[in-house]
């Protein structure tokens, strides 16, 4: 069976490509945020190009408090550090447009708490494609909740990435091909109808 994405009922859903996370000064792994950040404008351009809806996703804080702090083993990456003014903004190559749908997330995931699935379902989206940063944490908690929710997902390996090489493939090769269909930013763009 030949796959393709249906320009009307499908969604990019960008995760976390906002200056404080994508340009931080880190190293990821298997791609650089640079190719990340590359291969997700591709495709939100691609996207707003045949009239589909173009979600970008944030993670935000009013004040700090609605965030989530849990005990854990390890140290929030951020700490408490005050946040440069525009670590929320989404990277400028992403060309965020008024039509695109921004959810603020305060938590790992884009669904949880938020109005992502109401604007999905209010447009008949049955179908998503999935980027960002990082596979592990955002992208996969956004992915199993998309799965709970029942839509269909392709993921752009190639517009998401991780800290470490082993944390990008254990998603890769155990999570996503169980809830969609794992495909370059090459590849999905010639699906898309």
């Amino acid at each position: 069976m030949e796959l393709k994405i249906d320009s009307k009922s499908s969604a990019l859903v960008v995760i976390d490509l906002q200056k404080g996370i994508a340009k931080m000064d880190r190293k990821t792994e298997p791609y650089s945020a640079e190719e990340v950040i590359k291969n997700a404008a591709i495709l939100a351009e691609k996207f707003r190009e045949v009239g589909a809806p173009v979600v970008l996703v944030h993670v935000g804080s009013i004040d700090g408090k609605d965030m989530l702090n849990p005990v854990t083993e390890q140290k929030n990456p951020w700490g408490s550090n005050p946040r440069p003014s525009d670590w929320f903004e989404f990277v400028d190559e992403l060309k965020k447009t008024d039509k695109d749908i921004i959810i603020t997330k305060r938590q790992w995931g884009a669904f949880h708490g938020t109005e992502l699935d109401l604007q999905l379902r209010r447009r008949k989206i049955s179908t998503i494609v999935l980027c960002g940063i990082s596979t592990n944490i955002g992208v996969e908690t956004t992915a199993r909740e998309a799965y709970q929710h029942g839509y269909n997902q392709f993921f752009a390996i190639d517009a998401m990435t991780s800290q470490s090489k082993e944390e990008h493939e254990a998603t890769e090769k155990f999570i996503l091909p169980r809830i969609g269909v794992i495909r370059k930013t090459s590849d999905l763009l010639k699906m898309i109808t």
